[in-house]
């Protein structure tokens, strides 16, 4: 018996995607085997690692846990959507560099999504806060104080920028849902 497939757009940092995909497609499957996008990891498969994080309508959620036509209508942003306008690193990318928050880089992707809502809502944090923030991501590599340095210091990144925000730190909802869809592209 095969599955039957559907037809579903999603709109994924800023582009508009039709893809023909299995009812029971993860999020997660959809963005890196469909779409290409392969910066988002999956790890532990149970929604327990944060390796998957990516950003739904500018909040993380677990891309392992969800299923892609689930995400239709709604804005994704995968850890490749997170740089700055012309290309370069956004605030959160530049501080994982300056401070060595990785080691291997697998969980990256999931950390690097998670603090650029995290700043986004509480764009001045304490160094508790920081820890707070990251809490819900697994590192198997490091000691999560150069982590903790780099989200301290993607605020102050982030704080110094001007219109010209990466998605998800410029406000609530992102951009280009506020009252009509995203240019489509193909």
């Amino acid at each position: 018996m095969t599955e039957d497939l559907l037809d579903v757009r999603l709109f994924v940092n800023g582009v508009s995607h039709d893809v023909r995909l299995p009812a029971r497609r993860l999020l997660s499957d959809a963005l890196r085997h469909d779409l290409g996008l392969t910066g988002t990891h999956v790890g532990c498969e149970h929604g327990v690692c944060g390796a998957c994080t990516v950003l739904l309508d500018g909040r993380p959620v677990r891309s392992c846990l969800m299923f892609a036509v689930s995400a239709v209508d709604r804005e994704i942003t995968t850890v490749e959507g997170l740089t700055n306008p012309d290309g370069s690193l956004g605030p959160v990318q530049q501080a994982f560099a300056e401070c060595h928050g990785l080691q291997c880089g697998f969980c990256t992707p999931g950390f690097l999504t998670t603090i650029t809502a995290g700043i986004r809502d509480q764009p001045a944090p304490t160094e508790d806060d920081a820890r707070e923030m990251v809490a819900g991501n697994l590192c198997r590599c490091t000691g999560y104080t150069n982590i903790v340095r780099s989200v301290l210091r993607a605020a102050e990144l982030a704080e110094g920028l001007d219109s010209a925000r990466p998605p998800g730190l410029d406000s609530a909802r992102p951009p280009g849902l506020d009252s009509a869809r995203p240019p489509e592209t193909s």
